[in-house]
């Protein structure tokens, strides 16, 4: 009777450290940047000296006689400062994506230093692998070296199957990957979702600044001097409609950007993975 091989569990046990990424960004960006949309709306763009008749009042002096654009922006009404921080929102968010993928990225091409894996794992250096994964300092370098300890400790395993090693290995491989794809999708959802929302608000505030300016319309004794008034108030009411929709175009345009960045990655951890099974496969049957 052919002796059977026992079948030895896996150690639980992952080389793959997890990552504490804090939320406190998520949370005090928002609040900070509305804040900030506020003080410039109110300080700058509705500075006393921009206008012919300024008004009283701490929180929304009723300003008339706008010297210039900016000082006819804060005209538009209470929404523009909330405009104002939503842009500045986006931007921070940008920026905060942009630092995160960039060193997520890494350095040099994925593809070739997956090419430079390959050789050294085919002839049998995993430490020479292991040194590629350090220069290489992104998510896929992170996977892959992993993958590459776990691969290490297959190779001197002498209880599990070769099936066995290999599924040790891609399991390896899928923890560390769920380990990375969260901190690269992390914060997207607040640029998706100014992207749809900023139109709105703009859209928004246009209508309480027409509602405000045909009230007025109604109030006055009508003829040329009513019909300029009303004019100069759609006016200003319609740049909270340019405000959302830039600031929505913006969100739009860089979400698409970070998207294709992450699919890059995404592709690359996937081709790590493929690499280091197959080649475990094909060497230590």
């Amino acid at each position: 009777m052919a002796e059977t091989k026992p079948t030895a569990t896996v150690k639980p046990t992952t080389s793959v450290q997890v990552k504490k990424s804090g939320n406190l960004i998520s949370v005090l960006a928002p609040v900070f940047c509305v804040l900030a949309g506020y003080m410039i709306w109110r300080f700058i763009l509705g500075n006393a000296s921009g206008f012919t008749k300024p008004g009283h009042g701490w929180f929304w002096p009723e300003h008339d006689g706008p010297k210039n654009a900016w000082n006819k922006m804060y005209l538009g009404g209470i929404v523009v400062p909330v405009l104002i921080g939503t842009f500045l929102t986006c931007v921070t968010f940008i920026i905060e994506r942009f630092l995160t993928i960039g060193k997520a990225t890494g350095t040099g091409n994925n593809a070739d230093f997956i090419r430079k894996v390959q050789y050294h794992l085919a002839n049998k250096n995993v430490e020479a692998a292991l040194a590629e994964c350090d220069k290489q300092k992104g998510s896929v370098g992170n996977v892959m070296k992993a993958g590459l300890h776990r691969y290490k400790e297959m190779i001197t395993n002498t209880e599990l199957t070769t099936e066995q090693k290999v599924l040790a290995i891609q399991k390896e491989v899928e923890e560390a990957t769920a380990l990375e794809l969260p901190m690269l999708e992390k914060n997207l959802v607040f640029l998706s979702t100014i992207a749809s929302v900023a139109t709105l608000l703009g859209l928004f505030g246009t209508v309480l600044g027409m509602i405000r300016s045909f009230s007025a319309l109604g109030e006055g004794e009508g003829g040329g001097d009513a019909a300029s008034k009303l004019s100069v108030g759609i006016s200003e009411a319609l740049y909270n409609t340019a405000l959302g929709i830039g600031t929505s175009a913006f969100a739009i345009i860089f979400y698409n950007i970070f998207t294709t960045k992450i699919d890059v990655i995404t592709y690359g951890i996937d081709e790590s993975g493929f690499t280091l099974t197959q080649s475990f496969a094909s060497l230590y049957k």
